[in-house]
């Protein structure tokens, strides 16, 4: 049973990418475990999606990756990237008590702004995944951020100083996360999910959870198709994990997120 397994942890104080590593390694003579994770101190070129550059700042975020085999359709992998968000937003809440809400398909946020970054990669052969890589980065310890993030990006320390009560003098209570903390938990939350997720190979199970947490459910958003821009509602993922957006016309859209954006009509959410 996979609420049995424990990932094994490897931490790193620096490496370039904690997936590249586990990639390394799988093409090494000793290739990883199972739910083999690896941690870093500090990535000096973390990656985001679609090519972004993932800043990680030396010891003030978590930057951790896990290898997974998976036994699944390979049609079914991308829906993983989900299960990626709805464990992080998870870990902060169980650890820290901070609200979480999802910006689909798997953007954290706090306060309407992003958390963490997640990039999941996989290598396949013969029409079978040969492994999963996932890759995820959480703003912990961070007070400042690139001008080009500033307005939408947050951190752990700085949601729970805005979320703490002040002393008698009105001076903020200044505590830290925990990096460690927030690593470990976020694989632990991932299992829990993984293992629904393999019941059926899809989001059949998980709908209500996430569903609960996207910030733009029953909201106007709008849709950044290359074929062409639309508005429309919200109206929460199907067990596939495309958003249904309901247009003026009354008809229902499945969004895939392959080449397709999703924002609110005023700005990032």
């Amino acid at each position: 049973m996979l609420d049995e397994v424990e990932p094994t942890h490897i931490y790193l104080d620096e490496i370039d990418s904690t997936n590249e590593e586990l990639k390394r390694r799988y093409h090494s003579d000793n290739k990883p475990e199972n739910y083999t994770v690896i941690s870093a101190g500090h990535q000096t070129a973390g990656k985001g999606r679609s090519g972004h550059q993932w800043k990680s700042p030396e010891h003030d975020s978590v930057a951790t990756s896990m290898m997974i085999y998976p036994e699944l359709d390979i049609q079914n992998i991308p829906r993983l990237t989900i299960l990626s968000g709805m464990a992080v937003a998870a870990a902060i809440e169980r650890l820290y008590q901070i609200p979480t809400q999802l910006k689909w398909p798997n953007d954290v946020l706090i306060r309407q702004h992003k958390v963490c970054g997640i990039l999941c990669e996989m290598e396949a052969s013969h029409n079978q995944a040969d492994y999963v890589i996932i890759g995820i980065g959480v703003n912990v310890h961070q007070r400042e951020f690139p001008e080009e993030i500033r307005e939408i990006a947050t951190s752990v320390d700085l949601e729970l100083e805005a979320s703490s009560h002040r002393d008698m003098d009105g001076n903020v209570n200044h505590a830290k996360a925990s990096r460690q903390a927030i690593d470990h938990q976020i694989w632990r939350e991932f299992l829990r999910l993984y293992q629904k997720f393999k019941e059926t190979e899809d989001l059949t199970l998980l709908l209500e959870e996430y569903n609960q947490r996207l910030i733009n459910r029953n909201k106007t958003v709008r849709v950044l198709n290359p074929k062409g821009e639309y508005e429309g509602t919200s109206l929460g993922i199907d067990a596939q994990g495309n958003l249904l957006v309901q247009k003026k016309d009354d008809s229902i859209v499945k969004v895939d997120s392959g080449e397709v954006s999703v924002r609110g009509v005023y700005g990032y959410v």
